[in-house]
């Protein structure tokens, strides 16, 4: 097979293939929630990623992640942008019918955000200034001693979700309990600042660009990004039913390829990002303005309105290993879903992640178009915001040491099926 290595900027390069597999299957229906988090998929339609990989490919807007889960269980989508836990909580019957998912990609790191009202944040502020400049909670913590304001209530956009574990492991370690100081709502993510506008709500933690659309509307302020909660952490991850890998593997790797292409597109340069925000502000995607988007696809962000603030480590679709499927992404999703007693009995950790999260499958598609691969899927997660380390042989006592937890499982019981170690 004839091959041409492509360079595309940023020290990334593809090895683009002049000739495909026949495919089992080449119309496809991917669904998507209007977030910047979806780029990957985006710009693989738009670009003809998907088509020069032989897929017809409809994308699919979807309103809520409830309607994502809701349509990959009965199969109305072929594939979907999924909330990184979402497959292994679907694998494991949590919050819905179990269906087998799994998840072949990530779709990217960071990418999300916490944004409290402008009154919220005046009171944190005044309650503690340092803290809350820091990122910190320490401020929520005191408003809610104070009583001021309140049990405070703040959106969420899925139980099993990304934002549902930042927003609470945010609060958490600032001495915040999410289940009995706050009021913890799921609001769809482009719902967020409606009803923040309207007072339902105190605050939310969802990906943009939601987050920056109430700052530049000057109606909050964004208190922590998910790259501060903790640096190059999971956000997304396109996931299929584990019967689709089975019945069409050819297409599965071409996806992959595909999408694995679309993702180095995207951080090959900030020309690139700007492109990328015209086409995702349509109605057709995101449905927002591309100034908002911009703000936090091309190196900068908004913590108040007209402050600029160099991040451009906001949102990696493709640098620093950022589209592969680590284990341990996964596994750290399990122990928040025990940590926070939406598991009531004892799994075996391990077996479960490597069930649902899927290197191998990552792996041969990326050697095809040249993507580099990290050396283990398992690794050590470092910088939470609260400086507590993630290691993936010590995830029973990183559970249970949580100085806030609400665990339906004891220690004992989750001890005795994970006796594993990993490399």
């Amino acid at each position: 097979m004839l091959k041409q290595v492509l360079k595309i900027g940023l020290g990334l390069s593809l090895i683009a293939t002049a000739a495909l597999a026949e495919l089992e299957k080449t119309d496809l229906k991917i669904g998507f929630i209007p977030l910047t988090d979806c780029a990957a998929l985006v710009i693989a339609k738009e670009k003809g990623f998907f088509t020069k990989h032989g897929l017809n490919v409809q994308l699919s807007k979807e309103a809520s992640w409830a309607n994502v889960r809701d349509k990959m269980t009965v199969g109305e989508l072929d594939a979907s942008h999924m909330l990184a836990a979402m497959p292994i909580a679907s694998t494991l019957g949590v919050g819905s019918i179990q269906k087998d998912m799994v998840a072949l990609m990530a779709l990217g790191q960071n990418g999300d955000a916490i944004t409290v009202s402008n009154k919220m944040y005046d009171a944190m502020m005044s309650a503690d200034a340092d803290a809350t400049k820091k990122g910190s909670s320490l401020g929520l913590k005191k408003v809610i001693d104070s009583k001021t304001m309140g049990v405070p209530e703040f959106g969420m956009t899925f139980p099993t979700g990304t934002h549902n574990y930042h927003i609470r492991y945010w609060m958490a370690a600032g001495g915040v309990n999410p289940d009995t100081d706050v009021a913890l709502k799921v609001v769809p993510p482009p719902q967020m600042v409606a009803n923040m506008t309207a007072g339902n709500i105190d605050g939310y933690c969802v990906g943009e660009p939601w987050g920056q659309r109430a700052v530049v509307g000057n109606i909050g302020k964004v208190v922590v990004t998910g790259s501060q909660l903790w640096v190059d952490g999971p956000e997304k991850v396109l996931g299929v039913q584990k019967s689709f890998v089975e019945k069409y593997p050819e297409t599965t790797k071409e996806m992959i390829k595909a999408v694995i292409e679309a993702g180095v597109w995207l951080d090959a340069s900030w020309e690139n990002r700007k492109e990328a925000s015209a086409i995702l502000s349509s109605k057709a995607y995101v449905n927002a303005p591309k100034d908002v988007i911009d703000n936090s696809m091309t190196g900068t962000y908004m913590f108040t309105n007209g402050v600029d603030t160099a991040m451009p480590e906001f949102n990696q679709f493709a640098k620093n290993n950022a589209l592969y499927p680590y284990y341990s992404h996964g596994l750290w999703q399990v122990t928040q879903m025990i940590r926070w007693g939406q598991l009531d009995h004892a799994v075996d950790m391990k077996k479960t992640v490597e069930s649902v999260y899927r290197p191998d499958l990552f792996a041969t598609a990326a050697k095809e178009v040249g993507y580099a691969l990290p050396q283990s899927p398992w690794k050590v997660e470092t910088k939470f915001i609260d400086g507590v380390t993630f290691d993936s042989n010590q995830a029973v006592d990183y559970i249970f040491n949580a100085p806030i937890k609400s665990p339906k499982i004891t220690k004992e019981a989750l001890a005795e099926v994970n006796k594993w170690q990993v490399k």
